[in-house]
């Protein structure tokens, strides 16, 4: 008889006029690695709300069984004090707080005279140790590197003793070494004895650490796939995901290349914003021609989100120096409007903190760009012509809401997303920049967005991709460039790029001290 030490049975969740979770069950053996998988808006995320108690008991129907006996969790601090506990995708550390004050923040370690920060230390490194996680427990989170702060959330779990560990998107914001040495940590967990769920939407990873595979669509459990010798067919667990054959996971495209520069770059320099005296872009100096897709590689700290925001109106940075051409016009954007009318636009990474605002409407989201564009001559916004554009664009990038009167913040990451672009089309710029633009959403969803980038390339738009994803880069773009330490280490055309050329590129450019330019391959 199998040791499971979790079943939810028959749990359903319910949202204004949304059946989030349907009658789902859900079982984990104990010492397993467990995924949960599924597109956007399945119920991932919500069943494992439910779990933890986020959604307290009495806001959902169902049964939960923990190491045998049925719970009944009101708070967070309700499944933690069991040995559950929770990751979610955004980190939620407190920046200006250093790591071990992070790590027992509201579960102090106290002593006589108030909290007892010898031992908060000593507890703290402990647990970094455990997770391989070279720093002092006095550094501040905020100067340390998404990668690292992942490893506190994971070590700030382990000091609640946790039994059980959820973890949503743990590797979402990081690259392909961080998020195997993530992954490694994860089985040698396992072989310790603790239990982990991880849901993900990169299916390679999935199939390598897993041991389980549960499918949910549409709010109900599809499958459980046994994936004890890693060799599961990732097209079987895509199948189970969208409902159908995705035979092709990059969409064609006509290579409308004009060959004409809509964007020069030349020795572009920036400093950080804090550390002045520190360049995190180096003598950077690349083109974009009209009608085409140009990615940008690298690794964790390349610099390619710097050099992006610089250039959208030097919006991120110091010291910004360099000279830009647009349609073959010098131009100096001292701001984000003087990008935008510029024709450039930005599409962040950070949707639900840069990108859109969460508590509004999808239709006040959609025109926040461009503001002016639905005002009457008094400069009042038309509401109604609002409406219009948010269904406009809702119909064209097939958005799933029932209305655009509801607020970003309830939609799934997938159509968030679409939100966020549709915000920059109704701009209408030249050139889109567009960093990360399928972070944490499913494989379905991802290829929509692929499609969406082929239309805007269609209509004589260019575009810049930052990713690191790279198969998306080979499969979407028509040149890569790549990024190291802030400077251009390579630049390939599609027909020559491979995952490997690329790697060896950044590798090779450790190796040498050049002061500007590209490093042709």
């Amino acid at each position: 008889m199998a040791d499971n030490i979790l079943e939810m049975r028959n749990i359903t969740k319910e949202f204004p006029g949304v059946k989030a979770l349907n009658n789902v069950n859900f079982k984990v053996q104990r010492g397993e690695i467990h995924a949960l998988v599924g597109e956007n808006g399945a119920g991932k995320s919500t069943l494992m709300n439910v779990l933890s108690g986020t959604y307290p008991f009495g806001t959902y129907s169902g049964q939960i069984i923990y190491d045998g006996q049925e719970c009944q969790f009101k708070t967070i601090r309700d499944s933690e004090k069991i040995g559950i506990a929770i990751i979610h995708q955004e980190l939620a550390l407190v920046p200006e707080l250093s790591i071990g004050e992070n790590m027992f923040l509201g579960n102090e370690r106290r002593g006589k005279f108030g909290i007892d920060w010898d031992e908060t230390y000593a507890q703290a490194e402990k647990h970094m140790k455990q997770v391989g996680l070279k720093e002092r427990a006095t550094t501040l989170i905020k100067d340390i590197g998404t990668g690292k702060q992942q490893l506190v959330e994971i070590a700030k779990a382990l000091s609640k003793n946790v039994k059980l560990l959820i973890l949503d998107e743990p590797t979402s914001s990081l690259n392909e070494e961080d998020s195997r040495m993530l992954l490694d940590m994860l089985i040698r967990f396992k072989n310790e004895g603790m239990t982990s769920i991880i849901i993900s939407h990169k299916i390679s990873e999935i199939a390598y650490v897993a041991d389980k595979i549960t499918v949910l669509r549409d709010g109900a459990t599809i499958e459980t796939i046994d994936n004890a010798g890693h060799d599961i067919d990732e097209d079987r667990i895509i199948r189970g995901m969208v409902g159908r054959e995705l035979t092709d996971r990059f969409p064609a495209r006509e290579r409308s290349c004009t060959g004409e520069p809509i964007l020069e770059v030349n020795d572009w320099c920036v400093h950080h914003p804090v550390y002045t005296e520190k360049e995190v872009v180096s003598h950077v100096s690349f083109h974009i021609n009209k009608g085409e897709i140009v990615g940008f590689s690298g690794l964790q700290g390349a610099g390619r989100t710097e050099l992006a925001r610089s250039l959208f109106g030097h919006s991120y940075g110091t010291g910004v120096s360099g000279t830009m051409k647009i349609g073959g016009k010098e131009v100096h954007l001292k701001n984000e409007r003087a990008a935008i009318e510029a024709g450039l636009a930005y599409v962040t990474e950070d949707r639900k903190d840069n990108g859109l605002v969460l508590i509004d409407s999808i239709a006040m989201n959609n025109t926040m760009a461009r503001l002016e564009k639905v005002c009457d001559k008094h400069g009042i916004i038309d509401i109604d012509q609002e409406n219009r554009v948010a269904e406009e664009y809702k119909e064209k990038l097939e958005t799933k809401t029932p209305t655009v009167q509801q607020h970003v913040g309830n939609l799934s990451g997938g159509n968030q997303q679409k939100v966020l672009l549709a915000k920059w089309m109704f701009a209408d710029p030249d050139i889109l920049i567009l960093d990360e633009p399928t972070r944490g959403i499913d494989v379905g969803a991802k290829y929509e967005i692929y499609c969406i980038m082929n239309d805007l390339i269609a209509q004589g738009k260019s575009i810049i991709m930052i990713s690191s994803e790279m198969p998306e880069l080979l499969g979407m773009c028509d040149r890569i460039y790549v990024m190291n330490e802030g400077r251009l280490a390579g630049e390939f055309a599609a027909e020559d790029a491979t995952q490997e050329a690329i790697m060896a590129t950044i590798l090779q450019s450790d190796k040498k001290d050049e002061s500007k330019g590209v490093l042709q391959a």
